[in-house]
Protein backbone atom coordinates (compact mmCIF):
# COMPACT_ATOMS: atom_id res chain seq x y z
CA UNK A 1 0.00 0.00 0.00
CA UNK A 2 1.57 3.44 -0.59
CA UNK A 3 0.40 6.16 0.69
CA UNK A 4 0.11 10.00 -0.48
CA UNK A 5 3.64 11.16 1.04
CA UNK A 6 5.11 7.78 -0.78
CA UNK A 7 4.36 9.25 -3.95
CA UNK A 8 5.77 12.83 -2.89
CA UNK A 9 8.76 11.30 -2.09
CA UNK A 10 8.90 9.49 -5.00
CA UNK A 11 8.24 12.49 -7.41
CA UNK A 12 11.11 14.16 -5.21
CA UNK A 13 13.53 11.54 -6.14
CA UNK A 14 12.73 11.44 -9.27
CA UNK A 15 10.99 8.30 -9.66
CA UNK A 16 8.44 8.68 -11.24
CA UNK A 17 7.10 11.90 -12.83
CA UNK A 18 4.68 14.49 -11.33
CA UNK A 19 1.94 13.65 -14.10
CA UNK A 20 2.21 10.35 -13.48
CA UNK A 21 1.61 10.43 -9.98
CA UNK A 22 -1.05 12.55 -10.68
CA UNK A 23 -2.65 10.19 -12.97
CA UNK A 24 -2.42 7.11 -10.36
CA UNK A 25 -3.73 9.22 -7.44
CA UNK A 26 -6.89 10.04 -9.85
CA UNK A 27 -6.91 6.17 -10.90
CA UNK A 28 -6.75 5.44 -6.83
CA UNK A 29 -9.71 7.41 -6.28
CA UNK A 30 -11.70 6.49 -9.12
CA UNK A 31 -11.05 2.61 -7.86
CA UNK A 32 -12.26 3.31 -4.51
CA UNK A 33 -16.51 3.29 -4.14
CA UNK A 34 -16.20 4.40 -0.76
CA UNK A 35 -14.08 7.49 -1.35
CA UNK A 36 -16.56 10.27 -1.85
CA UNK A 37 -16.09 13.97 -3.19
CA UNK A 38 -14.98 16.12 -0.58
CA UNK A 39 -13.70 14.01 2.46
CA UNK A 40 -11.00 15.28 4.25
CA UNK A 41 -8.55 12.68 4.38
CA UNK A 42 -5.61 12.54 6.70
CA UNK A 43 -2.80 9.77 7.21
CA UNK A 44 -2.84 8.81 10.67
CA UNK A 45 -2.88 4.66 10.16
CA UNK A 46 -0.97 2.78 7.51
CA UNK A 47 -1.63 -0.56 9.15
CA UNK A 48 -1.93 -2.14 12.68
CA UNK A 49 1.28 -2.23 12.69
CA UNK A 50 1.21 1.54 13.32
CA UNK A 51 -0.70 0.74 16.35
CA UNK A 52 1.29 -2.19 17.60
CA UNK A 53 4.65 0.53 17.44
CA UNK A 54 2.71 2.97 18.72
CA UNK A 55 2.06 0.95 22.06
CA UNK A 56 4.94 -0.07 22.18
CA UNK A 57 7.39 3.55 21.79
CA UNK A 58 4.24 4.95 24.71
CA UNK A 59 5.73 1.86 26.99
CA UNK A 60 9.47 2.79 26.24
CA UNK A 61 9.46 5.91 26.40
CA UNK A 62 7.24 5.96 29.66
CA UNK A 63 10.31 3.75 31.22
CA UNK A 64 12.87 6.11 29.83
CA UNK A 65 11.02 9.43 31.55
CA UNK A 66 10.70 6.93 34.77
CA UNK A 67 14.69 6.32 34.54
CA UNK A 68 15.55 9.71 34.35
CA UNK A 69 13.58 11.33 37.17
CA UNK A 70 14.92 8.55 39.52
CA UNK A 71 18.28 9.45 38.25
CA UNK A 72 17.79 13.25 38.60
CA UNK A 73 15.85 12.62 41.90
CA UNK A 74 19.63 10.62 42.78
CA UNK A 75 22.32 13.23 41.63
CA UNK A 76 19.95 16.06 43.33
CA UNK A 77 19.08 17.81 39.62
CA UNK A 78 15.32 18.30 40.21
CA UNK A 79 13.32 20.84 41.56
CA UNK A 80 12.63 21.25 45.35
CA UNK A 81 14.66 17.88 45.72
CA UNK A 82 12.08 16.02 45.16
CA UNK A 83 10.21 17.32 42.30
CA UNK A 84 10.30 17.09 38.22
CA UNK A 85 14.05 16.64 37.09
CA UNK A 86 14.63 18.27 33.49
CA UNK A 87 16.50 14.82 32.72
CA UNK A 88 12.67 12.82 32.62
CA UNK A 89 11.72 14.92 29.41
CA UNK A 90 14.96 15.56 27.81
CA UNK A 91 15.18 11.82 27.90
CA UNK A 92 12.17 11.60 25.98
CA UNK A 93 12.94 14.24 23.85
CA UNK A 94 16.44 12.34 22.62
CA UNK A 95 14.92 8.56 22.35
CA UNK A 96 11.65 10.01 20.85
CA UNK A 97 14.21 11.93 17.89
CA UNK A 98 16.60 8.48 17.86
CA UNK A 99 13.36 6.43 17.75
CA UNK A 100 11.77 8.92 14.54
CA UNK A 101 14.80 8.55 12.81
CA UNK A 102 14.10 4.80 11.91
CA UNK A 103 10.01 4.75 12.35
CA UNK A 104 9.89 7.73 10.63
CA UNK A 105 12.67 8.28 8.59
CA UNK A 106 13.06 5.61 7.13
CA UNK A 107 10.12 3.39 7.84
CA UNK A 108 7.30 6.45 7.06
CA UNK A 109 4.59 5.31 9.94
CA UNK A 110 2.26 7.69 10.63
CA UNK A 111 0.94 7.09 13.93
CA UNK A 112 3.96 6.61 15.19
CA UNK A 113 5.61 9.66 13.61
CA UNK A 114 2.56 11.48 15.35
CA UNK A 115 3.43 10.48 18.69
CA UNK A 116 7.09 10.58 18.14
CA UNK A 117 6.74 14.27 17.35
CA UNK A 118 4.59 15.31 20.09
CA UNK A 119 6.56 13.32 22.50
CA UNK A 120 9.87 15.30 21.36
CA UNK A 121 8.11 18.80 21.45
CA UNK A 122 6.29 18.39 24.56
CA UNK A 123 9.89 16.67 26.20
CA UNK A 124 11.84 19.85 24.61
CA UNK A 125 9.19 22.25 26.43
CA UNK A 126 9.44 20.78 29.90
CA UNK A 127 12.76 20.15 29.57
CA UNK A 128 13.05 23.35 29.05
CA UNK A 129 10.92 24.96 31.31
CA UNK A 130 12.09 22.30 34.31
CA UNK A 131 15.84 23.39 33.72
CA UNK A 132 14.66 27.16 33.95
CA UNK A 133 12.94 26.77 37.27
CA UNK A 134 15.81 25.01 38.58
CA UNK A 135 18.45 27.56 37.81
CA UNK A 136 16.51 30.64 39.32
CA UNK A 137 14.55 28.59 41.58
CA UNK A 138 11.05 28.40 42.83
CA UNK A 139 10.84 31.47 45.11
CA UNK A 140 11.23 33.49 42.26
CA UNK A 141 8.22 32.37 40.69
CA UNK A 142 5.96 32.41 43.89
CA UNK A 143 3.27 35.40 42.83
CA UNK A 144 5.37 36.75 39.85
CA UNK A 145 3.65 36.34 36.87
CA UNK A 146 6.31 38.60 35.38
CA UNK A 147 8.96 35.99 35.97
CA UNK A 148 6.31 32.20 35.28
CA UNK A 149 5.55 34.21 31.56
CA UNK A 150 9.29 35.57 30.50
CA UNK A 151 9.74 31.14 31.93
CA UNK A 152 7.17 30.28 29.63
CA UNK A 153 8.26 32.25 26.53
CA UNK A 154 11.66 31.37 27.00
CA UNK A 155 10.21 27.62 27.04
CA UNK A 156 8.24 28.17 23.95
CA UNK A 157 11.12 29.34 22.07
CA UNK A 158 13.20 26.38 22.82
CA UNK A 159 10.69 24.06 21.54
CA UNK A 160 9.55 25.95 18.20
CA UNK A 161 13.57 25.71 17.57
CA UNK A 162 13.45 21.85 18.33
CA UNK A 163 10.56 21.24 16.25
CA UNK A 164 11.68 23.43 13.32
CA UNK A 165 14.75 20.95 13.31
CA UNK A 166 12.78 18.00 13.60
CA UNK A 167 10.55 19.48 10.34
CA UNK A 168 13.54 20.09 8.50
CA UNK A 169 14.98 16.33 9.39
CA UNK A 170 11.50 14.25 9.32
CA UNK A 171 8.70 16.51 7.28
CA UNK A 172 5.82 15.04 9.60
CA UNK A 173 2.79 17.40 8.80
CA UNK A 174 1.84 17.57 12.93
CA UNK A 175 4.97 19.51 13.32
CA UNK A 176 4.21 22.98 11.69
CA UNK A 177 1.12 22.95 14.24
CA UNK A 178 3.24 21.88 17.40
CA UNK A 179 5.68 24.96 16.09
CA UNK A 180 2.63 26.90 15.73
CA UNK A 181 1.71 26.11 19.13
CA UNK A 182 4.99 26.67 20.64
CA UNK A 183 5.17 30.11 18.94
CA UNK A 184 1.69 31.21 20.58
CA UNK A 185 3.72 29.56 24.31
CA UNK A 186 5.77 32.72 23.50
CA UNK A 187 3.80 35.16 22.84
CA UNK A 188 1.11 34.16 25.47
CA UNK A 189 3.98 34.32 28.09
CA UNK A 190 5.56 37.09 26.93
CA UNK A 191 1.76 39.19 27.00
CA UNK A 192 1.70 37.59 30.71
CA UNK A 193 5.10 38.78 31.80
CA UNK A 194 4.19 42.72 30.29
CA UNK A 195 0.55 42.18 32.09
CA UNK A 196 2.28 41.50 35.45
CA UNK A 197 -0.48 40.51 37.36
CA UNK A 198 -3.20 43.37 36.16
CA UNK A 199 -6.66 43.75 36.48
CA UNK A 200 -8.28 41.70 34.24
CA UNK A 201 -5.58 39.83 32.67
CA UNK A 202 -7.80 36.80 32.28
CA UNK A 203 -10.08 38.21 29.66
CA UNK A 204 -6.69 40.11 28.03
CA UNK A 205 -5.33 36.66 27.52
CA UNK A 206 -8.34 35.13 26.48
CA UNK A 207 -8.90 37.83 24.18
CA UNK A 208 -5.18 37.52 22.88
CA UNK A 209 -5.59 33.35 22.75
CA UNK A 210 -8.38 34.20 20.27
CA UNK A 211 -6.53 36.77 17.68
CA UNK A 212 -3.62 33.94 17.77
CA UNK A 213 -6.29 31.19 17.01
CA UNK A 214 -7.10 33.60 13.81
CA UNK A 215 -3.50 34.22 13.25
CA UNK A 216 -3.51 30.19 13.10
CA UNK A 217 -6.62 29.49 11.42
CA UNK A 218 -5.53 31.77 8.41
CA UNK A 219 -1.84 30.01 8.22
CA UNK A 220 -4.23 27.15 8.09
CA UNK A 221 -6.38 28.63 5.16
CA UNK A 222 -2.88 29.36 3.57
CA UNK A 223 -1.54 25.81 3.47
CA UNK A 224 -4.52 24.52 2.34
CA UNK A 225 -4.69 27.43 -0.59
CA UNK A 226 -1.29 25.90 -1.75
CA UNK A 227 -3.37 22.46 -2.52
CA UNK A 228 -6.86 23.33 -2.93
CA UNK A 229 -7.27 19.49 -4.55
CA UNK A 230 -6.02 17.96 -1.09
CA UNK A 231 -3.88 15.42 -3.06
CA UNK A 232 -0.56 16.45 -1.10
CA UNK A 233 1.45 16.00 2.28
CA UNK A 234 0.47 20.47 2.83
CA UNK A 235 -3.01 18.92 3.05
CA UNK A 236 -2.29 17.25 5.91
CA UNK A 237 -0.30 20.03 7.58
CA UNK A 238 -3.00 22.32 7.41
CA UNK A 239 -5.41 20.30 8.95
CA UNK A 240 -3.73 19.78 12.04
CA UNK A 241 -3.22 23.01 12.19
CA UNK A 242 -6.94 23.94 11.37
CA UNK A 243 -7.47 21.19 14.52
CA UNK A 244 -5.02 24.07 16.45
CA UNK A 245 -6.65 26.89 15.74
CA UNK A 246 -10.31 25.71 16.64
CA UNK A 247 -10.06 25.83 20.41
CA UNK A 248 -8.31 28.53 20.62
CA UNK A 249 -11.17 30.88 18.77
CA UNK A 250 -14.19 28.73 20.06
CA UNK A 251 -13.07 28.93 23.56
CA UNK A 252 -12.26 31.98 24.18
CA UNK A 253 -15.27 33.35 22.02
CA UNK A 254 -17.86 31.49 24.72
CA UNK A 255 -15.85 32.14 27.71
CA UNK A 256 -15.62 35.92 26.68
CA UNK A 257 -19.14 36.48 26.58
CA UNK A 258 -20.19 34.32 29.67
CA UNK A 259 -21.92 31.78 27.82
CA UNK A 260 -19.76 28.65 29.56
CA UNK A 261 -20.53 29.65 33.32
CA UNK A 262 -22.88 27.13 34.51
CA UNK A 263 -25.64 29.73 35.07
CA UNK A 264 -26.96 30.49 31.11
CA UNK A 265 -29.98 31.29 30.19
CA UNK A 266 -32.33 30.57 27.29
CA UNK A 267 -31.52 33.35 25.62
CA UNK A 268 -27.87 32.75 26.21
CA UNK A 269 -28.45 29.00 25.09
CA UNK A 270 -29.92 30.03 22.04
CA UNK A 271 -26.60 32.04 21.08
CA UNK A 272 -25.10 29.15 21.90
CA UNK A 273 -26.85 27.19 19.33
CA UNK A 274 -26.89 30.46 17.01
CA UNK A 275 -22.77 30.57 16.68
CA UNK A 276 -22.36 26.84 16.62
CA UNK A 277 -24.50 27.12 13.25
CA UNK A 278 -22.55 30.22 12.14
CA UNK A 279 -19.19 28.07 12.59
CA UNK A 280 -21.12 25.36 11.14
CA UNK A 281 -21.35 27.49 7.77
CA UNK A 282 -17.48 28.01 8.34
CA UNK A 283 -16.40 24.65 8.40
CA UNK A 284 -18.43 23.93 4.94
CA UNK A 285 -17.12 26.96 3.43
CA UNK A 286 -13.25 25.70 4.29
CA UNK A 287 -14.16 22.39 4.17
CA UNK A 288 -12.86 21.35 7.79
CA UNK A 289 -14.93 19.49 11.18
CA UNK A 290 -12.26 20.32 13.30
CA UNK A 291 -13.92 23.95 13.96
CA UNK A 292 -18.05 21.86 14.61
CA UNK A 293 -15.99 19.18 16.82
CA UNK A 294 -13.96 22.10 18.77
CA UNK A 295 -17.58 23.53 19.71
CA UNK A 296 -19.68 20.59 19.79
CA UNK A 297 -19.01 20.54 23.85
CA UNK A 298 -20.32 23.80 24.56
CA UNK A 299 -24.04 22.88 22.38
CA UNK A 300 -24.40 19.93 24.01
CA UNK A 301 -24.31 21.89 27.15
CA UNK A 302 -26.52 24.30 25.84
CA UNK A 303 -29.19 21.66 24.76
CA UNK A 304 -29.17 20.01 27.75
CA UNK A 305 -30.15 23.32 29.44
CA UNK A 306 -32.63 24.27 26.97
CA UNK A 307 -34.44 21.19 27.50
CA UNK A 308 -33.82 20.90 31.18
CA UNK A 309 -35.38 24.34 31.52
CA UNK A 310 -38.75 23.49 29.40
CA UNK A 311 -39.46 20.44 31.82
CA UNK A 312 -37.59 17.03 29.90
CA UNK A 313 -35.32 16.70 32.90
CA UNK A 314 -35.33 13.15 32.63
CA UNK A 315 -34.68 13.00 28.81
CA UNK A 316 -32.23 16.16 28.74
CA UNK A 317 -29.39 14.13 27.83
CA UNK A 318 -30.95 11.70 25.92
CA UNK A 319 -32.77 14.63 23.49
CA UNK A 320 -30.07 16.49 23.67
CA UNK A 321 -27.61 13.27 21.89
CA UNK A 322 -30.56 12.38 19.58
CA UNK A 323 -31.20 16.29 18.17
CA UNK A 324 -26.92 16.75 17.72
CA UNK A 325 -26.13 13.06 16.51
CA UNK A 326 -28.74 12.78 13.94
CA UNK A 327 -28.02 16.34 13.13
CA UNK A 328 -24.64 15.76 12.75
CA UNK A 329 -25.09 12.63 10.80
CA UNK A 330 -27.29 14.25 8.70
CA UNK A 331 -24.52 16.75 7.76
CA UNK A 332 -22.12 14.11 7.06
CA UNK A 333 -24.36 11.73 4.41
CA UNK A 334 -25.12 15.82 2.60
CA UNK A 335 -21.98 17.45 2.85
CA UNK A 336 -21.16 17.74 -0.48
CA UNK A 337 -23.79 18.91 -1.27
CA UNK A 338 -24.73 21.23 1.82
CA UNK A 339 -21.14 22.73 1.18
CA UNK A 340 -22.14 23.42 -2.44
CA UNK A 341 -24.89 25.36 -1.47
CA UNK A 342 -22.98 27.44 0.73
CA UNK A 343 -19.91 27.92 -1.66
CA UNK A 344 -21.74 28.50 -4.98
CA UNK A 345 -23.00 32.69 -4.06
CA UNK A 346 -19.36 33.69 -2.81
CA UNK A 347 -17.70 35.67 -4.71
CA UNK A 348 -14.96 34.47 -7.21
CA UNK A 349 -11.70 36.08 -5.26
CA UNK A 350 -13.45 33.87 -2.31
CA UNK A 351 -14.15 30.68 -3.98
CA UNK A 352 -10.22 30.72 -5.56
CA UNK A 353 -9.06 30.10 -1.86
CA UNK A 354 -11.45 27.55 -0.76
CA UNK A 355 -10.58 23.60 -1.69
CA UNK A 356 -12.25 22.97 -4.88
CA UNK A 357 -15.43 21.68 -4.54
CA UNK A 358 -16.25 18.08 -5.98
CA UNK A 359 -12.14 17.82 -6.22
CA UNK A 360 -11.99 13.84 -7.51
CA UNK A 361 -12.32 14.51 -11.00
CA UNK A 362 -10.15 17.33 -11.16
CA UNK A 363 -7.08 15.13 -9.12
CA UNK A 364 -6.04 14.03 -12.59
CA UNK A 365 -5.16 17.53 -13.08
CA UNK A 366 -3.20 18.53 -10.20
CA UNK A 367 0.35 17.87 -9.80
CA UNK A 368 2.62 16.08 -7.06
CA UNK A 369 4.45 18.43 -4.73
Amino acid sequence: MYSQADLDDAVAAGAISAEAAAALRAHSERQRSSSAVDEEHFRLITGFNDIFVAIAAAILLFAVAWIGQRAGLAIGLAIENDGPSPLAPAAVAAVSWALALFFTARRRMALPSILLLLSFAGGTFLAAAFALVLAIGTAQLDGNAQVGGILAAVSGAIAAGGTWLHWKRFRVPITVAAGAASVAAIAIGLLVAALGGAENTRNIVLGFVLLLGVGTFLFAMWWDGSDRARITRRADVAFWLHLLAAPMIVHPIFTLLGLNDGNATIGEGVIVILLYVAIGVTALAIDRRALLVSALAYVLWALTDLFERFGAVELSVALTALVIGSSLLLLSAFWNQARSAVVRPLPDSVKDRLPIVNRVPIAAAQPAA
